[in-house]
């Protein structure tokens, strides 16, 4: 298999967690893909023109992250990253999604300070992004307080690995990277507190974005 990414992108290095977590790398071609490239390829190979994607054996080609992710967690026999049924599935899920929201907001934010000049900028658009990011932080927050299976994200580095933990790590993960002035961890303690554990697995560690990106 081979992987179109970018080693900045939090959805791939979601992804790559997965695989990592399963024992899936050794079998994924990293290609590095600049998605501004005409001649990259990789609009003939997803529509969107977007990274993560990923190139089968048989030349299928699987994107978005959700999607792949869910691919590389039928290619193994251990324990699911994502549970197969019941309440355990919904809430990984659900906070996928809720980390993924986060992301979406968090790149329009980067792309309206960062990339567009500032003349055309919009400064309630970003503010109305970066409210996303806050409710969404808060929510994660009360989570990651209430503590136990059902209702936190304790379990750190004994516990607790399902896509939904893994993608609120890579999450974080990317607001450090972007938003390091906007520092997240006060006002959210206890979700700090967990990202210190989770982000010392080996499987985060090889997946850093590289210093200076």
């Amino acid at each position: 298999m081979k992987l179109r990414y970018s080693p900045t992108s939090p959805y791939a290095r979601k992804l790559l967690v997965c695989a990592l977590e399963r024992g899936l790398d050794e079998r994924i071609e990293r290609v590095p893909t600049d998605i501004g490239d005409p001649n990259s390829g990789l609009a003939a190979q997803n529509p969107l023109g977007k990274v993560p994607a990923l190139v089968l054996d048989d030349g299928t080609v699987l994107y978005d992250s959700p999607v792949i992710c869910e691919y590389l967690d039928s290619l193994h026999g251990g324990e699911p990253l994502i549970p197969p049924s019941g309440a355990a599935r919904w809430t990984a899920k659900r906070r996928e999604a809720l980390a993924d929201g986060i992301l979406d907001a968090a790149v329009l934010r980067m792309i309206e300070t960062r990339r567009r000049p500032e003349e055309l900028r919009w400064p309630a658009w970003d503010e109305l992004q970066g409210a996303k990011m806050r409710r969404g932080l808060d929510a994660l927050e009360a989570e990651a307080a209430a503590g136990g299976l059902e209702g936190g994200l304790e379990g750190g580095l004994d516990g607790g690995l399902d896509l939904g933990t893994i993608a609120i790590g890579c999450m974080l993960g990317y607001l450090d990277l972007r938003f390091a002035a906007e520092d997240w961890r006060p006002g959210h303690p206890a979700l700090a507190a967990w990202y210190e554990a989770f982000t010392e697995r080996p499987s985060m560690q090889a997946t850093r974005p590289p210093e200076g990106a």
